[in-house]
């Protein structure tokens, strides 16, 4: 399992998410680089993108989870406001890089899971991000309204959002690759042993 905790809450600059450190460098997953033609082909099966950093501390633990199981992913800022250029570029050229699954999380005005659903054919999985003005709730409503057509998987606020939506693409991965299939297998049964064993006081 890789450890991101490392990375600060807060960084300074929203557009960029923080540096790795050495030893984080050899986990399977990689983050995307500011030129997109640099991003290496079937590197990553899934590919976990955000509207700023200060979305980091809530979707570092989509890429946990994904790592846990094996599966490498591409993770970075990709902003529907802020760079709607890389974002067509992005959502046109993941399927090219071998990118089965895109994860989007955004807060506010959240476009940017429904902006790549409208550029790929890919299955696209919405994060809502706690917002401080309404709670989150402005991001729910903003991923799962979308309009017939351009579907969204739209998970729940927050964490518990972030890490389902690494178990929901792993599913999605899990219909043709039976190593993931036997993990999430395994994953189910360790969770309904904790869950009976857990003490009542």
């Amino acid at each position: 399992v890789v450890i991101l905790s490392r990375f600060p809450a807060r960084p300074d600059r929203p557009s960029e998410v923080p540096s790795m450190s050495e030893d984080q460098q050899a986990t399977l997953s990689q983050q995307l680089p500011k030129d997109l033609t640099a991003a290496p082909s079937g590197a990553a099966k899934v590919s976990v993108v955000f509207g700023s950093a200060s979305d980091w501390p809530t979707m570092r633990a989509t890429v946990e989870v994904l790592d846990s199981f094996g599966v490498a992913c591409e993770y970075g800022v990709v902003s529907a406001h802020r760079t709607p250029d890389r974002l067509r570029e992005f959502s046109e050229g993941a399927r090219g890089r071998g990118v089965e699954v895109i994860i989007a999380a955004a807060g506010g005005a959240a476009h940017l899971p429904g902006m790549i659903a409208a550029w790929t054919t890919l299955p696209v999985l919405g994060v809502p991000i706690r917002s401080r003005a309404l709670s989150g709730v402005d991001s729910l409503l903003s991923i799962v309204q979308m309009p017939r057509g351009v579907p969204v998987g739209t998970l729940a606020i927050g964490d518990a959002g972030a890490s389902n939506a690494a178990l929901l693409a792993l599913r999605i991965l899990s219909t043709h690759d039976h190593e993931v299939e036997q993990r999430l297998r395994a994953y189910g049964e360790d969770a309904a042993a904790s869950a009976l064993s857990a003490p009542l006081d």
